[in-house]
């Protein structure tokens, strides 16, 4: 039996532009969210105190929320744990970010009360959902009007160069070297999402292990039919 190591498989580049976010991870550009960035990163030359940012299930909404965060210095609640304390919080940040508006406002009150800080105080605040805020069936209609006029960017879902960028990522914070067709392969077969990806990517590294076998495209295919999106092979 031959000695020699094995050649390490092929790694699949691909040349996306980052932008820092808050913990370890950065936020990689690509076209489904590039207008997005490019909004946002306007800050704090907005167009007004607030601005929506909407988009679909795992398209990245709260990682570029993080990107301001770790700019202004903004604070996270989400919008069914809005309250009391929050106002005071805003006073000193002056920037806060409301995410998931359309899973439910707990207080609709202090929404009202913190936009109408941002506007007049100078803050900043970043509402995130999966629905335009105006759309939301809101019942105080101070908080309504509010909501109807804010200003929106959309995000949309990932496209395959960025869902590729995020699993040669993923793979490579376990140590784990992939083949580019096999890269291809989960990117055309997978469900399009961030988080769609983090447990495609878990789910490869699992049965690699449990098989002492370096990952091929079977093991991505059983992957993927284990969190739910079967292949067809």
């Amino acid at each position: 039996m031959s000695t020699g190591s094995r050649p390490e498989p092929q790694q699949l580049v691909l040349e996306l532009a980052h932008l820092p976010a808050l913990g370890a991870e950065d936020f990689l550009v690509s076209a489904s969210n590039a207008h997005a960035a490019e909004v946002i990163g306007r800050w704090p030359g907005w167009q007004g105190p607030a601005l929506g940012l909407i988009g679909p299930e795992g398209a990245g909404k709260t990682h570029l929320a993080n990107v301001w965060r770790s700019r202004s210095g903004a604070r996270l609640v989400a919008a069914s744990a809005l309250g009391e304390t929050d106002i005071a919080l805003f006073e000193t940040a002056r920037a806060l970010v409301i995410e998931d508006l359309d899973r439910g406002i707990s207080d609709e009150r202090i929404l009202f009360h913190v936009l109408n800080l941002a506007r007049e105080r100078r803050g900043s605040v970043l509402l995130t959902s999966r629905v335009a805020p105006g759309e939301l069936e809101v019942g105080l209609p101070d908080s309504r009007s509010r909501l109807r006029a804010l200003p929106l960017v959309t995000i949309e879902a990932p496209d395959e160069a960025l869902l590729k960028a995020v699993l040669v990522k993923l793979f490579s914070d376990r140590q784990l070297a992939v083949d580019p067709h096999v890269i291809n392969h989960i990117a055309l077969h997978m469900e399009r999402s961030m988080e769609a990806a983090s447990r495609v990517v878990e789910a490869v590294d699992r049965l690699a292990l449990a098989r002492q076998r370096k990952v091929t495209r079977a093991i991505a295919a059983e992957a993927l039919a284990a969190v739910g999106r079967p292949t067809g092979l």
